[in-house]
């Protein structure tokens, strides 16, 4: 049995083009076919169709997606229209053909410390390295799989561990800028890993003795203590007639019900491409610049999708925004005017006594 797609595929020759562009196909191919047998479909309709007969990987609607998963994977996460892009449209040579000698300048780093058994490991990581999320805003960033390779290293043993943390922090774009985000479409999570060795480069300081007697003799007794304010809550003005996203960040059990509520009263939702991605909270004391990339990133995909209202989830995220909005402009280089943000505990309860 075969089923139809709709594909929209990655076209750039650096010998001829100035700018990438795209085309459209429509192909049928049989539900036990492979990404790359997808590819080969491509070609056959346009010879200028170009991809690498070996390491052939490839992003599949914003993932990274290897030669062989099965197509109806594919179709089953996002359906029958597709867009195939290079791992990282920057480095493309010709169509999918990247040059991918990043790869190997990142291992450079800790070649000193490794071993051969390190570097036959650290290719296992092809895919993870093309998948990184951090080097969307920093093209100088090493790659999430040297940072994979050296967590593995440290915790084998390797006496060269002060090295290892000092390679990975000295560089322009390194460990402090890491925000892990799964990028591949077969999922893997190193989030663990990559905080270890941030909690490596920074341990938590003790306090000192000093500190610990000031601390002792200023302590105010439970009476003492103050309750803190209620936090006053914010209300949207006519939100019922406005257009509201919501930025979910790694929640992923609440959608249908917000989706429900802002349908419930009245508004429109917009939906838009960084409503599930890190926004910068993770790195903004160690990498703040980047951070508010990031931040930027977020609000800007939402506010050139349409939105008037961003309902934010986490409440640090939000503060985060609020805070640093007037920088995040000025980063971005761009001015958000018109645009609202209401946590997600603030909305339901807005939204609740709009439909009561």
């Amino acid at each position: 049995m075969s089923q139809k797609l709709e594909i929209r595929a990655f076209f750039f020759n650096a010998k001829t083009d100035y700018l990438p562009y795209y085309k459209n196909f429509t192909i049928a191919i049989d539900d036990d076919a492979t990404a790359k047998d997808m590819l080969v479909k491509i070609q056959e309709q346009n010879e200028n169709f170009s991809f690498p007969k070996q390491k052939l990987l490839m992003k599949i609607n914003g993932l990274v997606v290897e030669a062989k998963q099965p197509v109806s994977s594919l179709v089953e996460r996002f359906g029958r229209s597709l867009q195939v892009d290079p791992v990282n449209s920057y480095r493309s040579n010709d169509g999918l053909k990247i040059n991918d000698n990043d790869f190997l300048e990142s291992f450079e780093l800790l070649a000193p410390y490794a071993s051969d058994a390190d570097l036959k490991y650290y290719k296992t990581l092809y895919a993870l390295h093309y998948a990184s999320e951090t080097e969307k805003f920093n093209r100088d960033y090493i790659g999430d799989a040297i940072l994979v390779l050296a967590h593995r290293m440290i915790t084998a043993g390797s006496e060269y561990t002060d090295d290892i943390l000092e390679t990975l922090t000295s560089v322009h774009s390194g460990l402090l800028d890491c925000e892990y985000e799964n990028n591949l479409f077969n999922a893997q999570d190193h989030t663990a890993a990559i905080d270890e060795l941030k909690a490596m480069v920074k341990p938590p300081q003790e306090p000192s003795l000093l500190e610990q007697l000031v601390s002792r003799f200023m302590k105010k007794t439970d009476e003492e203590v103050e309750a803190p304010a209620p936090k006053e809550a914010v209300t949207i003005e006519n939100i019922e007639d406005k257009q509201i996203a919501y930025y979910a960040g790694l929640v992923t059990d609440k959608n249908d019900v917000i989706s429900q509520m802002i349908k419930d009263i009245g508004a429109n939702e917009i939906s838009f491409a960084r409503s599930t991605k890190l926004s910068g909270l993770g790195i903004v004391e160690d990498s703040k610049k980047l951070a508010l990339m990031k931040a930027g990133a977020t609000i800007l995909d939402a506010f050139d999708s349409g939105a008037e209202v961003l309902i934010v989830e986490d409440e640090a995220v939000l503060d985060l925004f609020k805070s640093n909005f007037s920088e995040i402009q000025k980063v971005m280089g761009r001015e958000i005017l018109g645009f609202e943000f209401i946590s997600v505990s603030d909305f339901i309860a807005q939204a609740s006594a709009i439909e009561a």
